[in-house]
């Protein structure tokens, strides 16, 4: 359950579970009873969901599909499709022969602080730090080098005037910062104790009321797939690759369950996300 709007360390509001739940729907429209009952898990009043779903709708990050549905607006389903990659990036890794991946931002506007957040964003997700003002670097470790990352900034709503190439060759002072960019003993770390605790809650969950499981995998689930839609996807020697393919491979399963467990906790109102409000629920959730 890919939640990225859900960042488990904050506070869960209306417009993260709405945005979540979308994020995830493949492109499909929720109704407005599904995202009510939904938000009501986590205490969350109707009058509460109607006004953000109005309030998401005049931003246009979202869109009336059909009476009583929404699904996503334009502008979110790029990045939607980018949040997405999580599961397959390991995929799109190759060989790191000890160089990097430069993007030079000096030349860019700071004025416009939507295109800055989005850029931001956008470096964020495809590992990038800043070496030096306005130069970010990372390793050259994807099979499409410096030209994969310049389509996934795009993607990401990145500005296409910026400069984005292969780089090698540092010198000492700056390879020595080169190396410091990232921790990849904290990265191993998370790697191994996140994947622990999931195994764990997959060995219980079944003990659990169905609610609680639903509460529970939601927040865990969005904590684990945001840690892997902003993991820096290091080469070794930087990272231990064994265990992250190992959280990889749980933070999956662990994703298929909780869609399962989303799924018949709504039942038809979920599982048929084009129903209207108006259509009978033969007695579902009532």
């Amino acid at each position: 359950m890919a939640f990225l709007p859900c960042n488990a360390c904050v506070e869960l509001t209306a417009k993260k579970i709405i945005l979540g739940l979308l994020l995830v729907s493949d492109g499909r429209a929720l109704t407005v009873r599904s995202l009510i009952d939904a938000c009501a898990l986590f205490g969350i009043k109707e009058n509460n969901v109607r006004v953000t779903l109005t309030r998401l709708s005049a931003d246009g990050l979202i869109e009336a599909s059909s009476r009583g549905a929404y699904a996503l607006g334009p502008p979110v389903l790029s990045l939607a499709d980018q949040v997405a990659t999580w599961q397959t990036m390991e995929q799109q890794l190759g060989p790191w022969h000890g160089g990097f991946v430069a993007v030079y931002t000096g030349t860019l506007t700071r004025s416009n602080r939507k295109a800055l957040r989005q850029r931001e964003r956008a470096l964020e997700m495809c590992g990038l730090r800043e070496l030096d003002p306005d130069l970010y670097v990372r390793p050259d470790n994807f099979q499409g080098g410096a030209e994969f990352i310049r389509q996934r900034l795009r993607a990401l709503g990145m500005e296409a005037e910026a400069a984005v190439f292969a780089a090698s060759d540092f010198d000492g002072e700056r390879r020595e910062r080169v190396a410091k960019l990232w921790d990849g003993r904290s990265l191993d770390a998370h790697y191994r104790k996140d994947q622990q605790r999931l195994e764990d809650w997959l060995g219980r969950y079944q003990m659990l009321e169905q609610e609680v499981a639903a509460r529970e995998v939601y927040i865990m689930g969005a904590q684990a797939v945001r840690s892997l839609v902003f993991d820096p996807w290091l080469p070794a020697p930087m990272i231990d690759e064994a265990a992250r393919h190992a959280y990889l491979e749980t933070v999956k399963r662990f994703d298929d369950t909780g869609k399962a467990l989303w799924d018949r906790r709504f039942q038809i109102r979920i599982g048929m996300p084009y129903m209207t409000e108006e259509q009978p629920t033969s007695g579902v959730l009532q």
